[in-house]
């Protein structure tokens, strides 16, 4: 079974722009709490996700590279709107973080991830990095579909 172990931040400043970015789309075929199903284009390459359920910061995932075409078609039949961001990864002391830059009905909003080994694993944070929103289910991508970011009381 494949776990993936991660921790998301928003991120402050804009130390964050200086890598260049791969341009996201994503889309949900299922948005059930306990399963998560995407589809994801990325630099012209197709993904299929299962996640499981979250438990703190740990949860099942199994991805699978697809056709680009596969990609595009199941595309098609995600709920919407379809995620539209750019991922610029970043490496600082050891860890590879991925910050994402959202666009469209989420503009404005920008999330940096760290994938560990353990839940308690210690890392340094880079200094853009702000609030930590691991727990807090208004973040996650599955969720940003049915309740965008520029919907949400500032």
């Amino acid at each position: 079974m494949a776990l993936e172990i991660e921790r998301k931040f928003l991120v402050i400043g804009n130390e964050w722009q200086l890598a260049a970015g791969v341009k996201f789309s994503q889309g949900y075929l299922n948005r059930d709490k306990n399963r998560t199903v995407r589809v994801r284009i990325a630099d012209n390459r197709g993904f299929l996700t299962i996640k499981g359920a979250t438990n703190g910061a740990t949860r099942t995932e199994f991805e699978y590279e697809i056709p680009i075409a596969d990609a595009e078609n199941l595309l098609d039949l995600c709920e919407r709107p379809i995620i539209q961001k750019i991922r610029h990864i970043f490496h600082y002391k050891g860890f590879k973080w991925e910050v994402d830059e959202f666009e469209g009905d989420n503009m404005g909003l920008v999330v940096a991830e760290i994938e560990l080994q353990s839940e308690d694993q210690l890392f340094e944070q880079p200094s853009w990095i702000g609030k930590e929103v691991t727990d807090d289910p208004r973040y996650y991508n599955a969720n940003l579909t049915q309740h965008p970011y520029k919907a949400w009381a500032k």
